[in-house]
C-alpha cells in the first residue's frame, strides 16, 4: 500500500480552505490548485463553463499522462466552491480533526477533495506506480446545481469512469443519489390595513402558513427527502400582506415518490388558496396560486456489481479497509457525469455537518480516502 504524505496533504487543505470561494467565485482557489497540481506534473486548461454560469472561472482540467501503455483514462474530481457563510474561514486545528471556529462553514465540503487529488497527483509524480491518462477535474458553481458539471466540455477529458469525491464517509461509496424537482410558489391574496380593516384583506403569508403546516417535510422515507427553505413577502407590519414567493425543493430516489412529493406540496397550496375568499364592498375577491416546478438534476445509479465499484471494493481491501457501496440524499457533481454518459461513484473525504458553522472533519479520512484511491488506480492499471 501506498502511504501519502499527511503533512503535505494537511497543510494544502487549510491552505485551500481559507482561499474564499463563493460559487461563481473560484478563480482564486482554482489558481492555487492549479499550481499545486502542476508542480505534481499536470499540464493544466480551463473550459468555458465560467462564461456560461457568469463565473469568474471555468472548470479547471488537470491531466497527468500515462506512465504505461494501454491503460484506460481515469477521472478524479471535485468541486472548488462552497456555500455561504464561507468567507473569511478561520480553521481550528486539535489533533487530527479540523473544525470551524463558529463563525463560517470549514469548506470541507469539497476542497477536502480537492486536496485528496492533489495529494494522490503527487504520489504518482512522486512514485513509480504504472498508471494510464488520469484526468483531474476540479468544478465550479456544484452548490448552485451542479452547474460546473452540467457545463463542463467533455471533449477536454478522455476518461469515461472514475470517481468523484464529495460526500461525508470514507467508508462508504455512493453509488446512488437522488433526483430534485425545485418548486417556487406565489400566493397572492388583498392587502389592506392591518389595524384598521384587517378583515377586508386576505393574509399571503397566513395563506401560505397553512400549506406548510398541512405539508409533509423533512425525512418522508429513507430514499425521499423535502424542503422549504426561502420564504419572502409582506411589506411592512401594519400592511395586511398580498403576496408572498416560497422556494423549495423534494429529492427522491425513486421516481416516483418524487412525483407524489411534488404533487403533495402542490395540493396543500392549492387547497389552502382555495379556502382563501373575501367580499370587501359587494366585491368577492379570492386568493390565486401560481407555481412552477424543474428538475434540478437526474439522479445516479451505478450498478453494485459494476467494474468501478468491484475495484474500490478491493482497493479498499487491499490498503486494510472496508468500503461498502451505499445510496446517499445529497446530489452531487456525479449525477450530472453519470447522466452525460459516464460512470462516476462518490467516495467520502470524511467531511461533516456540512453547511453549517459546525462543519468538521478528521484529516485520517482523507488518508484514507487518498490511500484507497491509489490503490483502485494500481488496480486500474493491473497490478
Amino acid at each position: 500500500m501506498t502511504a501519502v504524505n499527511r503533512d503535505r496533504l494537511t497543510r494544502l487543505f487549510l491552505e485551500l480552505v481559507r482561499i474564499d470561494s463563493l460559487s461563481r467565485r473560484e478563480r482564486d482557489v482554482a489558481l492555487r490548485i492549479q499550481a499545486e497540481v502542476e508542480s505534481a506534473g499536470a499540464i493544466c486548461r480551463y473550459d468555458s463553463a465560467g462564461e456560461k454560469v457568469r463565473g469568474n472561472t471555468g472548470n479547471l482540467i488537470a491531466r497527468i499522462p500515462a506512465t504505461a501503455p494501454g491503460i484506460a483514462p481515469f477521472l478524479l474530481c471535485a468541486h472548488m466552491d462552497t456555500v455561504t457563510p464561507g468567507e473569511g474561514v478561520k480553521p481550528i486545528v486539535d489533533g487530527a480533526v479540523i473544525r470551524t471556529d463558529g463563525t463560517t462553514v470549514l469548506g470541507g465540503d469539497d476542497k477536502s477533495g480537492c486536496a485528496v487529488i492533489c495529494e494522490v497527483l503527487h504520489q504518482l509524480h512522486d512514485g513509480k506506480m504504472p498508471h494510464g491518462p488520469i484526468d483531474a477535474v476540479f468544478t465550479i458553481c456544484e452548490e448552485i446545481g451542479l452547474q460546473g458539471a452540467r457545463n463542463l466540455d467533455l471533449t477536454m477529458i478522455e476518461a469515461k469512469s472514475g470517481l468523484v469525491f464529495d460526500s461525508d464517509s470514507p467508508g462508504y461509496l455512493f453509488v446512488s443519489g437522488p433526483s430534485a424537482v425545485g418548486m417556487r410558489f406565489t400566493v397572492r391574496g388583498l392587502e389592506a390595513h392591518a389595524g384598521m380593516a384587517p378583515e377586508r384583506g386576505m393574509s399571503a403569508i397566513k395563506i401560505a402558513a397553512e400549506a406548510i403546516a398541512a405539508m409533509r417535510l423533512g425525512r418522508i422515507d429513507d430514499e425521499t427527502t423535502a424542503n422549504l427553505g426561502v420564504i419572502q413577502g409582506g411589506r411592512a407590519a401594519n400592511i395586511v400582506p398580498n403576496e408572498v414567493v416560497v422556494r423549495g425543493e423534494a429529492r427522491s430516489r425513486c421516481e416516483a415518490k418524487l412525483t407524489a412529493q411534488v404533487d403533495h406540496m402542490v395540493a396543500c397550496f392549492a387547497d389552502a388558496v382555495a379556502r382563501a375568499q373575501v367580499t370587501v364592498d359587494g366585491v368577492h375577491f379570492a386568493a390565486t396560486l401560481e407555481h412552477s416546478a424543474h428538475r434540478s438534476y437526474g439522479g445516479m445509479n451505478v450498478p453494485q456489481d459494476a467494474p468501478l465499484v468491484r475495484q474500490v471494493i478491493e482497493a479498499a481491501r487491499r490498503s486494510g479497509r472496508t468500503i461498502a457501496p451505499a445510496g446517499t440524499g445529497g446530489g452531487c457533481d456525479a449525477n450530472i457525469l453519470n447522466q452525460r454518459g459516464l460512470v462516476v461513484a462518490n467516495l467520502g473525504t470524511g467531511m461533516r455537518d456540512i453547511h453549517t458553522v459546525r462543519e468538521w472533519l478528521d484529516v485520517n479520512d482523507m488518508v484514507a480516502s487518498a490511500e484507497v484511491t491509489l490503490e483502485l488506480i494500481k488496480l486500474h492499471a493491473g497490478g
